[in-house]
């Protein structure tokens, strides 16, 4: 209901240049503070080629990092998965390339 968020959302799928309908939903909104360290495995995943190219990584192997940073929900139940971004960056890092 807020045009504002419209718009904002609007402008974030042009940046990605895909409808917005296929871009996983916490890519084009922020957290309340927009601190949020995690993403969702679907918005790492959406970024897997762009990562791959500028890190100089084979797919297969920014993938499975990907997979082996996905955090579970907490005591099981409370919340849903999650991938720590900092902790992938700092795994990619010990790769010998640059952060994205």
């Amino acid at each position: 209901s807020s045009q504002a968020l419209a718009d904002r959302i609007t402008a974030e799928a042009e940046r990605y240049g895909v409808p917005a309908s296929d871009i996983p939903p916490d890519l084009l909104t922020a957290s309340g503070s927009g601190l949020d360290p995690h993403i969702s495995p679907a918005a790492a995943r959406f970024q897997l080629a762009r990562v791959t190219k500028a890190r100089g990584l084979p797919e297969d192997v920014v993938s499975s990092l990907i997979d082996a940073h996905v955090e579970t929900p907490s005591l099981g139940i409370l919340g849903e998965d999650r991938v720590n971004v900092l902790e992938l960056n700092l795994a990619l890092d010990a790769l010998g390339r640059a952060p994205v």
